[in-house]
């Protein structure tokens, strides 16, 4: 058993009262040249140094730390030493990943890596949620004539446009985008070949939307059927934060596609980010605090009861653009290697400008998004539908949309 009792023990014999050992009288010393005892008996004698002192020692930091914890119950010492050894091995996950990620980042993105003509934009709910020339309109013809010069001059194949969200109950109020189906015909008669999906969503769990109850998901896929009555192309779900592994969000999905596939319709889906290193997820959502990566596995069981998925490659809370570019360049692989050949894969790219602990709009930036894509893709395009998604309209500045054609277009479709 340890204690503190050694603290006062002199290892260095009683002092004198003048603070050092007694020595030889001088008086009683010989002439004679001194013998091997005599030596000795100098050499005992010499001064030892002088011993720390009992409150020096007390005053050292560490040896208190180690004495109150020695002073612990068991159980308060087992949790302290997991928490101490919990803090080390995110401090030395946390340092591994910002290395990679750095290492991600470097090198310049090949000429070669470029749009395809398959990329993605997310539209506000002003679109559909007022109709046109009444009092409350939000967007007028003219609005949708900028957007359709915009679209024109992009590779952008896919709108989703907000048309939701579902209730908490899982049902979907169709008064609530009175505008939707002019909006609709506007796309289809105005941009030939471009995709009208209805962005569909709620935030589950808690005091939320369940997606483990049997009827609120069917009260998602009945909203699922009325909206493509109505015209919609497809429909891109979004339900945030959906927990990695969860049965009921692939209920869902399995539900929802048989009904998007009778229609002849696309089920397309935001995905939250993967784990970019084996590991990191679980340590990763405890300091996130929610469900923020999922597992790879988890992403290939959602993609595969999809016709398109959107990775969200942003709110990373990367304090730098370099890491941001490294951290795009790692979740653009992995999900590569994950999303199944036949589905498509958009990798969602930042249009918009707070600043916040998830989101530094200084780090994030779109041409650091887009650098990150390219590196990903190396000197070509992947032989599947790929492309980026830009979030979001109302927020995108011209130097996105300069970045954007700049940095992603090919030189003759950005002409």
């Amino acid at each position: 058993m340890n204690s503190e009792d050694h603290l006062d023990d002199d290892p260095g014999g009683a002092p004198s009262e003048t603070g050092s050992p007694s020595a030889p009288d001088p008086a009683a010393a010989s002439d004679a040249e001194p013998g091997p005892d005599d030596l000795a008996d100098i050499s005992v004698a010499q001064p030892s140094a002088e011993p720390e002192r009992p409150d020096e020692r007390r005053r050292n930091p560490l040896r208190r730390l180690a004495a109150w914890h020695r002073r612990q119950p068991r159980w308060r010492r087992r949790t302290l030493s997991s928490v101490v050894a919990l803090c080390a091995a995110l401090a030395t996950l946390l340092g591994v990943t910002g290395a990679a990620l750095y290492a991600e980042g470097a090198g310049t993105p090949s000429a070669a890596a470029r749009s395809t003509g398959e990329d993605a934009l997310w539209l506000g709910h002003a679109w559909v949620g007022w109709a046109p020339g009444t009092d409350n309109t939000a967007k007028t013809y003219a609005d949708f004539q900028a957007l359709a010069a915009l679209v024109r001059s992009s590779g952008i194949k896919d709108l989703f446009v907000h048309d939701g969200p579902f209730e908490m109950d899982g049902s979907l109020n169709p008064a609530k985008s009175p505008n939707a189906e002019w909006f609709i015909d506007a796309v289809h008669r105005e941009l030939p070949g471009v995709r009208v999906q209805a962005w569909l969503g709620q935030v589950v769990g808690g005091d939320a939307l369940h997606l483990d109850d049997a009827a609120t998901r069917g009260r998602v896929v009945a909203g699922v059927t009325a909206a493509l009555d109505r015209g919609f192309d497809g429909v891109h779900f979004d339900f945030e934060p959906v927990p990695d592994g969860d049965p009921g969000y692939l209920d869902v999905l399995a539900a929802t596609h048989t009904v998007t596939m009778a229609h002849h319709a696309l089920l397309s889906a935001s995905v939250p980010q993967v784990e970019p290193l084996p590991g990191f997820r679980l340590p990763g959502n405890f300091l996130a605090g929610h469900p923020k990566w999922w597992s790879r596995d988890y992403l290939r069981q959602v993609a595969v009861h999809c016709d398109q998925v959107a990775l969200m490659a942003y709110d990373t809370s990367l304090p730098t653009a370099w890491a941001y570019r490294g951290y795009v360049a790692r979740e653009t692989q992995v999900a590569l290697s994950v999303v199944p050949q036949n589905v498509e894969l958009l990798i969602g790219v930042p249009a918009f400008h707070t600043d916040d602990p998830g989101h530094w709009a200084r780090a994030e930036t779109m041409p650091a998004a887009l650098d990150g894509v390219r590196l990903a893709l190396g000197a070509h395009p992947p032989s599947r539908r790929f492309g980026v998604a830009l979030y979001v309209d109302f927020a995108a500045t011209p130097a996105d949309w300069v970045a954007y054609r700049t940095d992603w277009l090919s030189p003759a479709r950005a002409g």
